[in-house]
């Protein structure tokens, strides 16, 4: 009877120690709880505020609304744009947080839903398109300029595109590089977008070489950035690598 009640008590402390070492600080509310291992480091009603995107409306940007933006487009050089989530007042704090206040623990948060995205773009090219070639997937990301770069210290999209590439086991190639530095573009009319953005980008010839090795018959390029709005900067992205490159080009954003 001792040894059954010894062993009973054994097993209490193991489970017990076990449920502990998983309460950590949600990395988004910081109380510490119970995190799920499938839940990025948030807590269970952190997890479930994010407001994931299911269903597309338009098959080009993923909105889940009519979109008139992708209407006016003339010519879209990218095939079509996926987004994790949609960017509510929750998600825009959160991007904040990481962004501009600086908490690159939010990171491997906000880059492992990018996965979400993915796996969207991936569920809609096995429906539409047999491939009757072998593809090479790699994922590049929209480059921000040196000024920026210097007051933020990163760029949250490469961090993102290097999180995202971690997970799916996909290349981050830095293709593309800009080349002035432009105004925020969120503050930005969509006429004012378009005459911005123009010869901004452009190919980073130190990697072509790196690029064109790669032995495959077939390109893919997912570009990474963190918020699609009116498509514009993804679109500049895509017509650069378009241009330079035999390839086809899809964009993966975080929030839309």
């Amino acid at each position: 009877m001792r040894d059954w009640r010894a062993w009973l008590e054994g097993m209490r402390i193991a489970v017990y120690s076990l449920l502990s070492s998983m309460k950590k600080e949600c990395l988004v509310c910081k109380q510490t709880k119970l995190i799920r291992l499938e839940q990025l480091g948030l807590c269970d009603s952190c997890y479930a505020r994010i407001p994931w995107i299911r269903e597309v409306l338009c098959q080009i940007c993923g909105r889940g609304e009519v979109c008139y933006d992708c209407q006016r487009r003339q010519h879209a050089y990218f095939s079509q744009s996926r987004s994790a989530v949609r960017y509510d007042e929750t998600m825009k704090e959160l991007l904040a947080r990481y962004k501009y206040r600086g908490d690159e623990r939010l990171k491997a948060v906000i880059g492992s839903m990018l996965v979400h995205a993915y796996h969207l773009l991936q569920h809609e090219r096995e429906k539409r398109i047999i491939e009757a070639i072998p593809v090479q997937e790699l994922i590049t990301f929209v480059p921000v300029s040196e000024r920026r770069l210097l007051e933020r210290g990163f760029n949250q999209a490469e961090q993102m595109a290097i999180e995202l590439g971690r997970i799916t086991g996909l290349p981050v190639v830095t293709l593309l590089h800009r080349s002035k530095h432009t105004d925020k573009q969120s503050f930005k009319k969509r006429s004012e977008r378009l005459d911005d953005l123009a010869h901004v980008f452009e190919m980073n010839e130190m990697f072509l070489d790196q690029f064109t090795s790669y032995q495959a018959a077939s390109y893919v390029i997912y570009i990474v950035d963190d918020v699609y709005t009116t498509g514009s900067t993804m679109n500049q992205c895509a017509k650069v690598l378009s241009e330079c490159l035999p390839v086809k080009v899809f964009g993966i954003t975080w929030a839309r």
